[in-house]
């Protein structure tokens, strides 16, 4: 089989910190990872998308890598939380189904095929060690048409974050994103966003949003 992550340049899937996430995230951290202006254009991204609580019909939405807030303006339907830390999950009052998994240990999923209607993954993408993989799984279980919403600032634990996402610039960020959702080989062309301001002050919040083919 090719290698999903070819042409990068070695170790730029490695990390400063190489213990076991399952130990750096064993404390919960019960914190939001941007500011306010930023978890508002989340929300609003995920209501443009039609993928939250407005939406005309239920849906149902995966949240990957994720913890106590999913940054709905209004819950979905049905919430699909999948994160390192249980207490982080249990504190999630918008989840209706919580998953414990370690995508890095394991990039499969542990969900049906075709079993939600839309995918997130909010501040969270630069800790992957096999991207392509987990979204080639996201690509899975999404629906025919369903969206995936990949949202990033310029947060991170450093000594989790993959080298490569250290190295590279904020500009650069969007690419390689886009890229990683080429790799998987299931969705239609990513389209980059920024959805802030421009220039402010807060924190930058750009997002790739792409659909399952």
């Amino acid at each position: 089989m090719t290698d999903p992550h070819a042409g990068f340049p070695p170790g730029f899937f490695a990390r400063a910190d190489e213990r076991p996430d399952a130990e750096f995230y064993g404390p919960p951290r019960l914190v939001t990872h941007i500011d306010d202006a930023a978890i508002a254009a989340v929300g609003g991204l995920y209501a443009e998308l039609g993928i939250d609580g407005s939406a005309p019909a239920p849906v149902r939405v995966l949240d990957l890598m994720s913890s106590w807030v999913s940054h709905f303006r209004t819950p979905p339907a049905e919430l699909v939380v999948l994160g390192m830390n249980a207490a982080e999950l249990a504190a999630n009052d918008a989840a209706t189904e919580r998953v414990v998994h370690d995508l890095n240990a394991d990039p499969r999923l542990p969900l049906p095929d075709a079993d939600v209607d839309a995918a997130v993954c909010c501040v969270s993408i630069d800790y992957l060690t096999r991207p392509v993989e987990v979204l080639a799984e996201v690509g899975r279980v999404l629906r025919p048409g369903g969206p995936l919403a990949i949202t990033f600032s310029d947060r991170c634990f450093p000594t989790k974050a993959v080298r490569g996402w250290l190295l590279t610039s904020d500009e650069q960020h969007g690419a390689l994103v886009a890229e990683l959702v080429r790799r998987a080989g299931c969705f239609t062309g990513p389209q980059l966003s920024l959805r802030t301001p421009p220039g402010g002050d807060g924190d930058p919040l750009w997002a790739v949003v792409a659909h399952r083919t």
